[in-house]
């Protein structure tokens, strides 16, 4: 079965920030996303998954001048000193909220910058992260994004995300396997994700082509579940869509794999 964990940037919009913890475990959610946490006081959010008894499992590095759509900056030439503290306040951040997943994003590829500077850079950044993340015990993880979502963006596809990996060191940095990317820009995600299993450190989800939870789409969510958990993957499936209607009332698709009431781990246990 699924492991399911909440995106709280996406999900539960309908209520404040620091509501939407108890909103998610009320809903049966024991684990959790958050997009950038930085913009929030880690102290509020360490104390909301204490007392609602979820895990944070995955949260994304500073990820530039987001205003200026800026969306990472992993492969971004003369950035590698803003990309090297980006890493290190988000490992800062791991600590106090017990994440043991980090991801690092790219970011969009500047004018007429060569694709091998790119490629070159983000493998640079990538390896220097990759030792900072094993000394605190963090998994570092990469993800292809769609050319529709993020025009631009310097990893569009998984085999160049399985290159960057084979050369960093599969023990040293995993793949974050997006359906709803790997749909977009490549398709036949069945077998692309057993294929690509022994890489998977993170999974996430939302149909195509709106972006919504599934069933709104084009794929087939029960196949799909089915298959993978076939396949051996334990490892949580992020929900990071946007919800069609209200959150609650979206969540009818979920509810087979959903745990409501009161969380039953110990606050802190990671998983």
């Amino acid at each position: 079965m699924p492991r399911l964990a909440a995106n709280l940037s996406l999900l539960f919009t309908e209520h404040p920030f620091l509501d939407r913890f108890a909103r998610a475990r009320a809903a049966g959610f024991e684990g959790v996303e958050i997009l950038f946490p930085e913009e929030h006081p880690a102290d509020d959010i360490a104390a909301r998954l204490r007392g609602e008894g979820l895990s944070l499992v995955l949260f994304n590095a500073a990820a530039g001048d987001r205003g200026r759509g800026e969306r990472g900056l992993a492969a971004l030439p003369g950035r590698q000193a803003e990309f090297r503290d980006a890493v290190a306040r988000a490992l800062d951040l791991a600590g106090t909220l017990d994440c043991p997943r980090l991801h690092l994003m790219s970011g969009i590829a500047p004018e007429g910058v060569a694709r091998d500077t790119l490629t070159g850079t983000l493998a640079a950044n990538l390896a220097w992260a990759a030792e900072r993340c094993a000394a605190q015990g963090v998994r570092p993880l990469i993800e292809p994004i769609n050319h529709r979502d993020i025009p631009g963006y310097a990893m569009n596809t998984t085999v160049q995300a399985v290159s960057l990996i084979e050369a960093v060191g599969p023990e040293r940095l995993g793949l974050q396997f997006d359906l709803y990317h790997a749909q977009i820009t490549e398709g036949d995600v069945t077998r692309r994700f057993e294929a690509l299993l022994p890489y998977i450190g993170h999974a996430q989800l939302a149909d195509t082509p709106g972006r919504h939870e599934p069933g709104t789409g084009e794929l087939n969510w029960p196949y799909l579940f089915d298959r993978i958990d076939t396949m051996g993957y334990r490892g949580w499936m992020g929900c990071e869509y946007h919800p069609a209607g209200g959150t609650e009332a979206g969540l009818g698709w979920a509810r087979p794999w959903l745990q409501p009431g009161p969380g039953q781990r110990a606050a802190g246990t990671r998983r």
